[in-house]
């Protein structure tokens, strides 16, 4: 009732702010006299706007003060229209071609495209907002050739982006984002646990504040030569966001913009569960060999009754029989009436699997935003309302935006502008990840009991609001037979142990520009970006880990100032000259402090830090600052519109690096060669060749120079402090990348093909990572300067107008990218760098040779022709295993790519977007525990001899995999060697120690192609007529079907989502208890005053 009265209030709101408008009506032709369809019409300074009909026809509302329309359609010059007193007109195009095309560039300045000698993209706000994401940043996936973005499927869960592959080592390889000419913070707060799987929460990262119903435009700049102004925190890319403003004219525009979905786990990307076996781990307990079963005493009197092991948290127990009667969990507890104490229930498997925990998700948007100005002024006021229920119980995600932008020409020289974000953020439940009881994933991946009734367990818990388990202890401790012996209820879990999460947020600028003459302009931009949040932790008494309470707060500042002139003067007919020279001060912040009970709860239910049964450990502080100066300028010369030479210069002093190293110098140049000046064709429309030269870098991490100490718990009273385990280095020097790029950009049949070509390399020298040193000198690592990392690229866009007819048309845009990433060299002769260990024994890793982010773990013992080595395993075989880790897999895509459609008939269009992924590689422990625990439809089922797996191999059963050859012996080194006869035995697949599970399977038997095809996005949007529109106040009226990750046409990981993940940052290609991905699908509604 709440958001519905929310949802009214706002639509009344924007109704009531209609002011008078007058209808404006008429005809756009060629000059044939042939009607043009979807020519575009606007009145100009307003949000107003219409596309003509089959018939040419339109009708627009023309608010009060207004006077021009503006018509464009492709291949034809726009013109622009006084109205006057005339409300009928009959318009007729004339054919040509405009090249301009303004550009948002580094520190916010708009250029012309063609003059720039570098790589960039662009995607209109609409392509984010269409079929919305909390985080706008994966509604980037597919449409940006060279971006890749990864995701974790949670409830506002981080994305990961890269563009152009990973530089740094240890460094953030993350872009740098700017929003309205502001840098605002992409930070991340998960652990370092959290990263590697081993448990926690994923918070999101910053940047997902914000809002997509804001955003007017995103330009993606890529290359070291387009980012270079941004000196030390350039050399990820910087993705350019845009928001939307009000415009210079009389009157009021209103929009309002609402949508709600629905959301479903798709099951592809879950587990498949075996149903023919029950819990346990087979001939392991008391009622013999073969059995599975256990005997509990119920009555006390010594009389034993059948029991499952209900202890174990696994499925390679007996063959299910309807027609046995056993007790199991549901059994022991007296404190649920449903079932008296004792009862037998049919040995089968339970009706409602795991899938039947998740629920269905709903996404409710509401957004009015208002704008308006006079002739000498303009301003935008937005307000979000958004509101998200994920597939958990008990899991939502609140966030309220409001922005605001404005500009005033106090005189015909000065003008004040503003934009000011603030978000208000709430997170309730977020999902557990990785290795970790506060993860109910983890269990229906690894270690669950097929027999479990999902819906019988929330009966259990919302009967008792217990925490009765599947998993008690029950016959292996008869004392405490109720007692979670692994895993808790998971709607216990869901209800008692969750997170919450807080986070307010300020963001924007204030802006003078100075006309000094009508070629040189003077700006000075004062911007902010700051936010404080509260992450809080909870695990009840009585659950299976020890109660507890934990809390973090932490708060961030940056303020960046900007003075800069800007030049744009014509020398003469044939030369321009264009300039920059400006200064740059930047602080920045972060603070905060970590704490949380000890040794468990007093009171049940208060989550307090007083309410800890022993005192509180020392919190975990931490404050720093750093600064920078920097100085930069620019140097563009045009040439007859023919040539453009920019070159560019940023000098920084860095707080964080020392005294006789803390400043370096980053130039770039870059050339812009239109050619297609030279050549007369109604073919060409435009033609550009470009070319560019780069140096960039990163200062060090903050406190890298300058050995610290941490703060213990006092010991009898005495304070203790601690040197760091990583020893800090006075003598770093930034890191710096080197890179070139050549493109090509044309244009043919009236704009109606486009193509944008780039090759590029990039090498990253200096990087700054610890070193091992011995343990004599009291620490474990050192920070120094060394290592190199290369990556070389090509990227292909195309933008194709494929069919223009009366009524119909149908647009194409393709993006297509492949970056080849190598770590060129370590410290001196060090061949691996260890980045992360991750449990079930693998790490990632930068491996000279290698892309960055090997994946090493135990692999394949192969033979000279390349098949996997087998020996003989419990009447079966198993894989030989390599004695150490290898390479068995890496991050990396092999490419990526988008493909866009829109179709439009009339007033009806159909959109969608496949996005495509080829290659990269990820480990599943998922799998890697889960095939042993017998969870999956690999275990069981009948192979190719019509046995079932799960019998002895000698008996005919196991698992029969082909392309095996038989260890015959051993080299002289003792390495097993095969004459290459092939296999014919079965792998063992009975109990824990299957052959394909996590005793006696190598890691790579787990590892992943992570390639997918995806229909990502979809939209149906139906405008209404403007015969129809125009009977009432409407400007316009859209009303639309979208649907989001409807479907994975391909992938080759069987039982999840190939692009799922854990968190945002270095550490990819890890999955533990990873979520399914979600199909969403909804209707979105848009209301023009």
């Amino acid at each position: 009732m709440k958001k519905l009265s929310l949802v009214l209030g706002l639509w009344l709101f924007a109704i009531g702010s209609i002011l008078a408008q007058q209808t404006v009506t008429g005809n756009v032709t060629d000059q044939s006299g042939e009607p043009l369809l979807g020519a575009s019409v606007l009145v100009k300074g307003t949000s107003s706007g219409t596309v003509t009909d089959l018939d040419g026809n339109f009708s627009i509302q023309v608010p009060q003060g207004s006077n021009t329309l503006v018509v464009s359609y492709t291949g034809f010059n726009t013109q622009e229209i006084e109205m006057g007193n005339q409300t009928t007109f009959n318009i007729i195009m004339e054919e040509g071609v405009t090249l301009t095309e303004a550009v948002v560039t580094a520190l916010g300045v708009q250029r012309d495209k063609k003059s720039l000698g570098y790589a960039t993209q662009e995607v209109e706000g609409e392509e984010v907002s269409r079929v919305k994401d909390v985080n706008f940043i994966q509604s980037l996936s597919g449409k940006i050739a060279g971006l890749d973005v990864r995701r974790s499927n949670q409830l506002g869960g981080s994305a990961n982006v890269i563009i152009r592959g990973y530089k740094s080592l240890t460094g953030n390889n993350q872009a740098l984002f700017v929003v309205d000419g502001t840098p605002i913070s992409n930070d991340n707060t998960n652990t370092d646990d959290q990263k590697t799987g081993r448990g926690g929460y994923d918070f999101g990262n910053a940047a997902m504040d914000v809002n997509p119903e804001d955003i007017a435009s995103i330009n993606v700049l890529k290359g070291a030569a387009a980012t270079a102004l941004y000196g030390a925190r350039a050399a990820n890319g910087v993705v350019l966001i845009t928001t939307k403003k009000g415009t210079k004219r009389k009157g009021l525009g209103v929009t309002v913009n609402s949508g709600y979905t629905l959301g479903q786990i798709d099951k592809s990307t879950m587990p498949v569960y075996q149903k023919e076996y029950g819990p346990g781990y087979g001939a392991f307990y008391a009622a013999g060999e073969g059995s599975g079963l256990d005997y509990f005493d119920f009555k006390g009197d010594g009389t034993e009754t059948l029991i499952v092991p209900t202890y174990e948290d696994a499925s390679q127990g007996q063959r299910f029989d309807p027609n046995l009667m056993v007790a199991d969990w549901r059994s022991l507890y007296r404190d649920w009436e449903k079932y008296p104490y004792g009862q037998l229930f049919p040995f089968v498997a339970g009706a409602h699997d795991a899938t039947d925990f998740y629920e269905t998700s709903t996404t409710f948007n509401t957004n009015v935003s208002i704008d308006g100005g006079t002739d000498r002024s303009q301003y935008r006021l937005s307000y979000t309302y958004f509101d998200q229920a994920g597939i958990l119980p008990n899991s939502e995600l609140n966030r309220n935006s409001v922005s605001f932008s404005g500009g005033y020409d106090m005189s015909d020289k000065l003008t004040v502008s503003t934009s000011v974000n603030y978000v208000y953020t709430e997170g309730l439940g977020r999902y557990g990840t990785g290795y970790d009881g506060g993860n109910v994933n983890q269990s229906f991946r690894q270690w669950y009991q097929v027999m479990t009734d999902i819906y019988e367990l929330k009966e259990a818990y919302f009967d008792t609001g217990k925490n009765i388990s599947w998993n008690p202890k029950g016959a292996s401790e008869p004392d405490n037979a109720t007692v979670a012996n692994f895993f808790d209820n998971y709607y216990w879990t869901r209800y008692k142990n969750y997170s919450t999460d807080e986070r307010s947020r300020i963001f924007g600028n204030i802006q003078l520009d100075y006309d000094l003459t009508d070629w040189l302009k003077i700006t000075g931009r004062l911007s902010t970006d700051r936010y404080s949040e509260v992450q809080e932790e909870r695990i009840e008494v009585t659950s299976n880990e020890v109660s507890r309470y934990e809390r973090f707060n932490r708060s961030f500042y940056e303020n960046n100032f900007d003075l800069f002139a800007n030049i744009n003067k014509d020398l003469s007919s044939t030369f321009n000259l264009g300039a920059m020279l400006g200064t740059n001060i930047r602080r920045s912040g972060v603070e905060s402090i970590r704490a949380q009970t000890n040794g468990g709860l007093v009171v049940p239910g208060v989550f307090s830090l007083a309410n800890s049964i022993s005192a509180i450990e020392a919190p975990t502080e931490d404050k720093s600052e750093l600064g920078v100066d920097g100085y930069y300028g620019r140097l563009s010369l045009g040439y007859n519109r023919l040539l453009y030479l920019d070159l560019t210069g940023r000098y920084d002093v860095s707080s964080t690096l020392p005294k006789d190293n803390n400043a370096f110098f980053y130039p770039s140049a870059s050339l812009s060669f239109v050619f297609s000046e030279l050549i007369d064709s109604r073919v060409l429309d435009f033609g550009k060749l470009r070319l560019n030269y780069a140096e960039v870098g990163a200062d060090a991490p903050v406190q890298s120079i300058f050995d610290t100490y941490v703060l213990n718990s006092p010991f009898n009273g005495v304070p203790l402090a601690s040197v760091n385990a990583t020893k800090n280095n006075p003598n770093l020097k930034p890191e710096s990348t080197e890179s070139w790029e050549v493109g090509l950009e044309m244009r043919f049949l009236r704009n109606r093909l486009g193509l944008d070509l780039s090759v590029y390399e990039s090498n990253t020298f200096d990087q700054i990572i610890p070193v091992a040193v011995t343990a004599a000198t009291g620490n474990t690592f050192k920070y120094v300067n060394a290592g190199q990392i290369q990556n070389q690229g090509v990227e292909v866009a195309l933008n194709l107008g494929l069919v223009r007819l009366k009524d119909f048309t149908w647009d194409m845009n393709i993006n297509w990218a492949k970056n080849r990433n190598e770590v060129i060299e370590l410290f001196e002769d060090a061949t691996n760098l260890q980045l992360a260990s991750a449990q079930g024994g693998i790490t990632m890793n930068a491996t000279v040779g290698q892309p960055y982010g090997t994946i090493w773990g135990s692999n394949y013992v192969f033979d000279d022709n390349g098949s996997p080595i087998v020996t003989a395993y419990r009447g079966g075989v198993r894989y030989v295993k390599t004695s150490a880790p290898e390479v068995i897999g890496d991050i990396n895509p092999d490419w990526r790519g988008g493909v866009f459609n829109r179709f439009a008939y009339k007033n009806l269009a159909l959109s969608f977007l496949i996005d495509v992924k080829k290659g990269g590689d990820f480990f599943s422990l998922d799998t890697w525990y889960g095939f042993g625990t017998g969870l999956y439809d690999i275990t069981a089922g009948l192979n190719r001899n019509g046995v079932p797996v799960r019998d002895k191999p000698e008996e005919g059963g196991g698992i029969f995999i082909d392309g095996a050859v038989v260890q015959t012996g051993t080299d002289a080194d003792g390495n097993p060697i095969s004459d290459g006869t092939p296999n014919t035995e079965a792998f063992y697949a009975s109990d824990y120690r299957s052959a394909i599970g996590w005793v006696a399977a190598p890691n790579a038997y787990h590892v992943y192609d992570a390639s997918f095809v995806k229909l990502r996005e979809l939209s149906l949007t139906y405008s209404l007529p403007a015969s129809f529109i125009k009977k009432t106040p409407f400007q316009g009226l859209d009303i639309s079907l979208i649907g989001r990750n409807l479907w994975i046409i391909d992938k080759n990981s069987p039982y999840s989502d190939p692009e799922s993940g854990l968190s945002a940052g270095n550490i990819q290609g890890n999955q533990s208890g990873v979520y399914p991905a979600v199909k969403e699908y909804g209707f979105n509604v848009r209301l023009r005053f």
